[in-house]
């Protein structure tokens, strides 16, 4: 069987289009987006058959999935319209911008009974992968504390780029600028969840204000910090304006008898630096330091054609089995909820003083 996707997004949605075009269990038959230049340069570029200005004359095509990769306030309303028009969804990252969004994509996910799919494409980068491995078989002992940062100046995103939504034109700002940065935390939240198999239960905001970019109303940095079910503390940056260069994600882990701490500059090209401390083998010569390819050597040729190494290839490859053989999502619609909805309560906290606020778990609504 071959599956017939649509993607909606032809900005962001240009890594996974190419993924999905070279998929041996794929066509890619549909394009969506409301700027014809991007939609007929997407659709030249993959020889792409039908072409439209908005999603809801996509979603009358016969296609089997949709891709969603509108701005992210938009989300959980294309995520919820594909679903009820009956095609599995493959979404990007947030997977909601309310709570309220949350409990309405719950409702569609389990009403139609179609799968759902989180597209966080970090859980796929081979050491976040390597650390899931450490983390579960033991090597730090019990996680106590983690920590996570993605700092990525995007002020070139925030003006001069129409959007969709009406900003980007006539001094208006885009999405980007709007959006508080701690509600962005999903790439480095969600895979820390992933490798401890947990839920956060508390979270607690604070940002610095509107400083760097005043003009463009943008949040500078936010901190979240979060106390999970199995009383792990997390803490969470994101800053979007910051002058800082190359942008980064960062992860540290530690655990009751070693430490985890990934480098925050390239020390040698093609690959990430770590460092590995474990306390029974504190006499071999103490912390560990290693390198780990970029992109996953297991991966076809073809795997690199999504822009982010070969993590998109896997994470597009999962979503397609997940629907071939009728199992489960590989990121569901709860644990997109488990990474999104954090970063949400923690702004809510920012906003209220740093008040600690409860966050909810979706398979209870």
């Amino acid at each position: 069987m071959s599956l017939r996707i649509g993607v909606v997004g032809a900005g962001r949605g240009r890594g996974p289009a190419s993924v999905f075009k070279d998929h041996q269990d794929c066509e890619l038959v549909a394009v969506a987006d409301r700027s014809p230049e991007r939609l007929n340069a997407l659709c030249d570029r993959l020889e792409v058959p039908q072409r439209y200005a908005e999603l809801d004359e996509m979603l009358e095509a016969d296609i089997d999935a949709v891709f969603v990769a509108t701005p992210a306030p938009l989300h959980a309303e294309h995520s919820i319209a594909a679903l009820r028009a009956g095609k599995h969804v493959q979404c990007e990252v947030p997977a909601v911008p309310s709570i309220e969004g949350g409990q309405e994509l719950v409702k569609a996910v389990r009403e139609t009974g179609l799968k759902y799919s989180f597209a966080e494409n970090m859980c796929y980068f081979p050491y976040c992968r390597m650390y899931e491995d450490l983390v579960r078989a033991g090597e730090l002992g019990e996680i106590i504390y983690a920590e996570g940062e993605y700092i990525h100046n995007c002020e070139s995103l925030m003006h001069d780029r129409p959007d969709g939504m009406g900003g980007g034109v006539e001094g208006k700002p885009t999405w980007r600028a709007s959006l508080p940065p701690i509600r962005y935390c999903t790439h480095d939240l969600g895979p820390l969840l992933q490798w401890l198999k947990d839920r956060c239960v508390t979270a607690v905001g604070m940002h610095t204000g509107s400083r760097r970019r005043a003009d463009l109303g943008v949040l500078d940095m936010e901190v979240g910090l979060f106390k999970t079910a199995k009383n792990v503390t997390i803490k969470q940056l994101c800053g979007f304006v910051m002058a800082k260069d190359p942008a980064h994600h960062w992860f540290c882990v530690y655990g009751t008898e070693g430490q985890l701490e990934q480098s925050r500059f390239v020390v040698q090209p093609g690959s990430s630096t770590h460092r590995l401390y474990r306390e029974k083998y504190d006499k071999l010569g103490g912390p560990m330091t290693f390198h780990v390819p970029n992109n996953d050597p297991s991966a076809p040729p073809e795997a690199t054609v999504g822009g982010h190494g070969t993590s998109e290839y896997f994470m597009v490859d999962e979503f397609v089995q997940c629907i071939l053989h009728d199992t489960k999502p590989p990121i569901d619609v709860y644990e997109a909820l488990d990474w999104t909805l954090p970063g949400i309560c923690a702004h809510l906290s920012a906003e209220d003083g740093g008040k600690p606020i409860e966050v909810p778990d979706p398979r209870q609504w």
